[in-house]
């Protein structure tokens, strides 16, 4: 049982066992910050990923190839604009804070996929491994450092922060 004169720092501390599948300290966190922060790590891990997936393909790894349909290869900026698509959809129809971060982590992946062939998008053309295609690499990593420099450096939101002393 608390009372007024409790330490402070008892407001911080977790009331029931933590859950194993988050922190308190996550769930602490405003609904709209988890999706961005998972957004930024969605972005940041899908990025990584194809990136990965890509070199194995343009090296030949047995097993790995890319997706076509009928003879014609399908560039993964489609699937990312096609989840983008189905986030802005839900987001028009969804507002519950539980969907944030599903939400948040749907439109990093589908950022990512976009994103990484940003130079395709701009030349309309299969420039992914040739010398402008770096500008898909380049544009990736300054999104994954400001989106994180933002995400470190802003103030919580107004329901994150702790309650005045």
């Amino acid at each position: 049982m608390r009372t007024d004169g409790d330490d402070a720092e008892a407001d911080t501390a977790p009331t029931a066992a933590p859950d194993a599948s988050r922190s308190w300290r996550w769930r602490r966190v405003s609904p709209t910050r988890r999706g961005l922060v998972l957004a930024w790590w969605g972005f940041t891990v899908t990025f990584g990923g194809l990136r990965l997936l890509t070199w194995l393909i343009h090296i030949d790894t047995a097993g790995v190839g890319n997706v076509s349909a009928g003879g014609v290869h399908i560039h993964h900026y489609v699937w990312g604009i096609l989840i983008l698509m189905a986030v802005g959809a839900v987001g028009l129809v969804e507002r519950s804070p539980r969907w944030h971060a599903w939400m948040g982590l749907a439109y990093g992946i589908g950022a990512a996929l976009v994103i990484d062939e940003t130079a395709n998008l701009i030349d309309l053309k299969d420039v992914y491994w040739e010398h402008s295609g770096g500008v898909s690499i380049a544009l990736a990593l300054i999104i994954i450092g400001l989106a994180g420099s933002l995400l470190a450096f802003t103030r919580r939101d107004k329901d994150d922060r702790e309650k005045p002393r």
